[in-house]
């Protein structure tokens, strides 16, 4: 039985992938388990999968576990980012789901990599803010990156037995989120509660904003030219409502090929884990017929100037994507309480931006200090969009 990690087991992701572990017994093993502070939901999953080790991320929830966990037996519990670190680069695991939130999610998949471990990667802005530093460390250790994201999951299938120098381009598909056919005015009175209502997919909080502002396409085309090894002019974006098409591959004779499918996170966990093999699941079949149309739109760029950010951070190159997704960060999560506007979500991505310029990307270090000034930048863009706003209702 492969032996496996969920880095982020409590978050929708981690969830999904619980759910494909247990519906193929004899196939995988969970040997340990990082989440962060949901201390009910870690404790019922412990009871049920019983992992040898635990990470949570900070000691009240250690302590808070025992008394969850009941009567049953309770594992090693680690704390923090070491914890996390810990737990990925464990000798007896070989496969390391990485699908923990954001930023915090970068540098135990890093250690996950250094370990050579498979790492089913699910945590995008691991590649955005470090794709050619995880590349290179990958090389050099012999991990194998096998991605979750339906959209480079997708990809990945379509290139499997082609030759890559056949490749013209990927295709990206993006639903457009909730808010596609929305003017400008009714964006503006967007509330969190309808960021979240996604129409196909069923998301963590973090990434059902970022695909009501197109940012979740922007940082999925950066973590493409990484994953894929490709250039910029290699990678489009599509709209298409249905979400039937995951992606698409371009060959250079014209040949386009897609991967298809209900839009379900579970098909694409599932060939992280089993790959190369497709895995059985209880899963309901694609009925095209009931369907219908298939539909297909450019994205629109003026209403939705994140995706148009991220583009132009992956042109700039550097530092420049991790500086985009830390202000992004920052954003979306003042957005969900309630501190900013919707649409203030793009200026701070792109003041933040015109106030840090790019360093080479060389490094851990550099990175991570580009992260963190961004952030400090991020809140500050916030905080002065809030006073303005106050000082315009008391005029």
């Amino acid at each position: 039985m492969k032996q496996i990690t969920v880095l982020g087991s409590t978050g929708s992701i981690g969830v999904n992938t619980l759910k494909v572990i247990e519906a193929n017994p004899g196939l995988y093993d969970v040997y340990a388990l990082g989440a962060g502070r949901n201390a009910e939901l870690l404790a019922s999953q412990i009871n049920r999968f019983n992992p040898k080790v635990v990470a949570v991320r900070d000691t009240a929830t250690a302590d808070a576990l025992p008394d969850f966990i009941g009567g049953g037996r309770v594992p090693e519990i680690l704390v923090g980012t070491e914890g996390y670190r810990s737990i990925a680069s464990l000798q007896e695991t070989d496969t390391v789901v990485s699908a923990m939130s954001g930023a915090a999610g970068l540098l135990p998949t890093l250690e996950a990599v250094s370990a050579g471990k498979n790492v089913a990667l699910a945590n995008k802005e691991t590649m955005v803010m470090a794709g050619g530093l995880v590349m290179e460390r990958a090389k050099r250790s012999g991990a194998r990156l096998l991605p979750i994201d339906s959209e480079h999951s997708a990809i990945f299938q379509c290139l499997q037995g082609h030759n890559r120098e056949n490749l013209r381009r990927v295709i990206i598909t993006a639903s457009g989120g909730p808010f596609r056919t929305w003017d400008n005015k009714k964006l503006a009175s967007v509330t969190p509660e309808q960021a979240l209502r996604h129409p196909n997919w069923s998301m963590g909080r973090k990434i059902s904003i970022d695909s009501a502002t197109l940012m979740n396409k922007g940082l999925e085309v950066i973590e493409a030219k990484w994953f894929f090894d490709l250039q910029p002019r290699q990678i489009d974006v599509i709209v298409h409502p249905e979400s039937i098409i995951h992606s698409m591959v371009e060959y250079c004779d014209g040949s386009i090929i897609a991967q298809m499918g209900i839009p379900d996170m579970r098909t694409a966990i599932s060939y992280s884990l089993s790959f190369p093999e497709h895995s059985p699941n209880d899963l309901p079949p694609l009925s095209l017929e009931k369907v219908g149309a298939l539909t297909f739109e450019p994205p629109d760029v003026i209403r939705f100037p994140c995706l148009r950010l991220a583009l132009e951070a992956l042109e700039s190159g550097g530092t420049a994507p991790a500086t985009l997704n830390a202000a992004n960060e920052i954003a979306v999560a003042a957005f969900l309480e309630e501190r900013i506007e919707f649409l203030d979500i793009a200026v701070i991505i792109a003041e933040t931006l015109g106030k840090i310029g790019p360093l080479p990307a060389e490094d851990l270090d550099t990175i991570l200090e580009s992260d963190a000034g961004a952030r400090q930048t991020a809140e500050e863009v916030v905080g002065d969009i809030r006073q303005n706003r106050s000082h315009q209702r008391f005029r």
